[in-house]
């Protein structure tokens, strides 16, 4: 079974849905959810999702930007109404931080920019993370085989990708600490590659009521394919299923550059930072929807 702890944004549908297919997922025991930026309605939207999910006892981290903003887009009204604003237990440093007291060899998976990731390594300077599964960076034709490589990044060895941009210094921080034993980095290349569309939502359908998160993931993406019937990338979810089982996708050991606001990869043996180059959507489907097979953890 895999302890997690989930970093989350709301801005886009991504990131909810993934807390979806966590909070129940059979291999997986959800430990705790910190939030970016952090505002009252962004807790008050992941509370009233764990609470639909029977899942109270899940630990909520998220500090006030103080924007006077939700920071929750409206896809989310349109989905799951608007709840009231709520207060999370505690700093998301502090969480992540008593997760790891508890769950020393918990995982965590971020979906957005790194901040809260920095505020932990900056408050609790003894302390670290045996493994981080990020969504984010991006493997180039360097590091990627010509039989996987996506067109839309042929001839690209750098590209911009959103959550390691939206906070540079952290994600800085991050990939060179060595207090992170282990990185994943389930990157853009990756994430491209597979889409929820109309084919994978009635592929999903007679799995839905496997578990309540699976069911309300379902009710979710019935309201976006509404409006968008061509779907949307799996990104998170994807990552999801990555930290679940590391077999769906294949890895190459690098070191992660930036040059000029884009991030890329170059191989780099011993460097304990791992970027997937290929995916396997079948295994993916299995274990997106729960499949009690797991390859490891």
């Amino acid at each position: 079974m895999l302890d997690l702890i989930l970093d989350l944004e709301t801005q886009d549908p991504d990131d909810v849905l993934t807390l979806c297919l966590v909070a129940g997922h059979p291999a997986v025991r959800l430990r705790a959810v910190t939030i970016t930026p952090g505002s009252p309605t962004q807790v008050g939207l992941v509370r009233h999702v764990l609470r639909r999910l029977e899942r109270d006892d899940v630990m909520v981290g998220a500090d006030d930007p103080g924007t006077g903003k939700s920071h929750v887009s409206g896809f989310h009204d349109r989905w799951l109404g608007t709840p009231p604003d709520a207060q999370p237990d505690a700093s998301p440093a502090d969480v992540i931080a008593e997760t790891l007291r508890r769950h020393p060899g918990a995982t965590l998976l971020t979906g957005g920019p790194l901040h809260n990731l920095r505020r932990f390594l900056d408050t609790y300077p003894d302390m670290g993370l045996s493994r981080w599964v990020a969504q984010g960076g991006f493997a180039g034709d360097n590091v990627v085989p010509p039989e996987h490589r996506l067109a839309k990044f042929e001839g690209r060895t750098v590209c911009p990708t959103f959550n390691f941009n939206g906070e540079p210094r952290a994600a800085l921080l991050a990939l060179s600490s060595d207090r992170i034993a282990r990185r994943e980095l389930v990157s853009k290349n990756v994430t491209h590659s597979v889409a929820y569309d109309g084919g994978f939502h009635e592929r999903l359908r007679p799995h839905r009521d496997r578990t309540a998160g699976l069911a309300l993931l379902f009710t979710g993406m019935e309201h976006y394919l509404r409006k968008r019937p061509k779907g949307k990338l799996l990104h998170d979810p994807t990552a999801a299923c990555a930290a679940i089982d590391r077999t769906i996708a294949t890895w190459a050991e690098v070191e992660i550059v930036r040059e000029e606001g884009g991030w890329g990869a170059l191989p780099t043996p011993g460097s304990g930072t791992f970027i997937t180059t290929a995916l396997d959507p079948e295994r993916l489907f299995e274990v997106f929807v729960g499949d009690n097979t797991y390859r490891s953890a």
